[in-house]
């Protein structure tokens, strides 16, 4: 590590932001990650790897400082709070850091930050943890996979146990970069061989083979086909909406909620050129998000629009041939992404984002010309999010159930309850997601 305690502040003053401020955890690394580009490939790596790895592990972290700390965790000093927590990661989880590295470390940083009287309390709190961590001992499944206790039990309720658990410990696995190739910019093979000349390890995906697995590169932006917008980066559990939508040349597809806009531009890509993609969020931010992405991969059949998707548009009344409805939700699919989501949601949030997500599924109905589609997914695993909402667009809303069974890959078939699918991390080698197709109802 050269740059070894700089990096470690940078992590403090980026938990500090997440932990204590509440900012989403990925703005708050990324912004971070490029505002230190300047910094070695490792030390980026050092960065990423305590603030992830600190925020997936919290959970247990709480419980091992409450066993060995006197002051209880919730009232400690923030900023001690936060050095005490990433430090405790790097004792129990990242064994090529010695012990009393992190022990001194985390005191001069106690000391630089002008809490003096606190570090001797630091030093001991640390010491403890790595004179005692090889005899921990989690017996609390919620500890175990550090995943709140309300969330394991409402899994357990739907899935079982076992299934349960997969989910939860899955959170914690090392992930890849996954991306989608715009085959209409770039073959696979020629984009695979453009990341091999840059050294990066790429593996095709055994659910969709446009989609690559990537390890060994430094950071997305600086990657050869990223660049020239022969990827765009998305879980393959995202792609496979496009894959259910299966547009046609010419085809009108209106996302509504579409930020950053990879599943936008998926649609684009498999059009070829041809036909048209709005691609609508609720900001200016958000929209410019997509732009960005648009100039990257340099479609021209696709637009950007600022809208709130609770609001009907009578401008596109029965026009779209697709409608994507990827809604807001509790995002439990993606904890491993973002972990801060653990820490942010609470179960009385499901019910409010399950009423938001119809008020804008009855909106999107009207956008959807006679024998178009409407897809609805979500990146959650909520069943009051997805099978019960997707039941509700059926009862409620004049559309008929459309099959993606013949569309999806083959070793999805059997998970696939014909317009319908849940992905579950664990289980199925990507995101937790949900997928439904409907077919609106013909007027004759």
């Amino acid at each position: 590590m050269t740059n070894e305690t700089n990096s470690r502040e940078i992590v403090l003053d980026i938990l500090m932001e997440i932990l204590e401020k509440g900012t989403l955890s990925h703005l708050v690394l990324n912004q971070a990650l490029m505002k230190y580009q300047y910094l070695e490939k490792q030390d980026r790596a050092f960065i990423t790897r305590i603030t992830e790895g600190t925020l997936e592990y919290l959970i247990r972290i709480d419980a091992v400082l409450g066993n060995y700390s006197k002051t209880p965790v919730g009232k400690m000093k923030p900023l001690i709070r936060t050095l005490l927590r990433m430090s405790v990661y790097q004792i129990l989880y990242m064994e090529r850091v010695p012990d009393s590295a992190v022990c001194n470390e985390a005191v001069k940083l106690a000391k630089k930050r002008k809490f003096q009287g606190l570090s001797g309390y630091v030093n001991g709190v640390l010491r403890t943890v790595s004179r005692e961590k090889h005899s921990l001992c989690f017996e609390d499944p919620s500890v175990r996979y550090s995943i709140p206790a309300w969330m394991l039990s409402m899994w357990e309720k739907t899935y079982g146990r076992e299934t349960a658990e997969r989910i939860a410990a899955s959170f914690l696995e090392d992930r890849p970069l996954s991306v989608r190739c715009n085959v209409s910019r770039q073959s696979v093979s020629d984009t695979v061989k453009s990341l091999e000349a840059q050294h990066i390890s790429a593996e095709r995906s055994p659910l969709l083979d446009t989609v690559l697995y990537l390890r060994d590169y430094d950071y997305p932006e600086a990657i050869h086909a990223f660049q020239d917008g022969a990827i765009t980066v998305q879980d393959v559990s995202s792609a496979l909406v496009g894959i259910a939508a299966a547009p046609e040349k010419g085809n009108f597809v209106l996302d509504i909620c579409s930020a950053p806009g990879g599943k936008a531009l998926h649609m684009a890509d498999l059009m070829e050129g041809s036909g048209m993609v709005e691609a609508r969020d609720l900001t200016e931010y958000k929209t410019g998000l997509i732009e960005e992405n648009i100039i990257r991969c340099g479609f021209s059949n696709i637009r950007t629009r600022v809208w709130d998707a609770t609001v009907p548009d009578p401008e596109l009344s029965g026009k779209a041939d697709i409608v994507l409805a990827d809604l807001p939700c509790s995002g439990l699919g993606i904890i491993g992404k973002k972990p801060d989501i653990k820490m942010r949601l609470r179960e009385t949030d499901l019910d409010g984002l399950a009423e938001l997500q119809r008020k804008i599924l009855s909106v999107a109905s009207g956008y959807v010309k006679p024998g178009g589609t409407l897809i609805y997914s979500t990146c959650t695993i909520d069943k009051k999010e997805n099978e019960e909402n997707a039941d509700w667009i059926l009862e409620t809303l004049p559309f008929i159930k459309k099959e993606i069974t013949p569309l999806l890959p083959k070793n999805l078939a059997a998970d696939c309850e014909g317009n319908r699918i849940q992905l579950l991390p664990g289980i199925h080698g990507c995101d937790g997601f949900f997928i439904a197709a409907f077919e609106k109802k013909r007027v004759f």
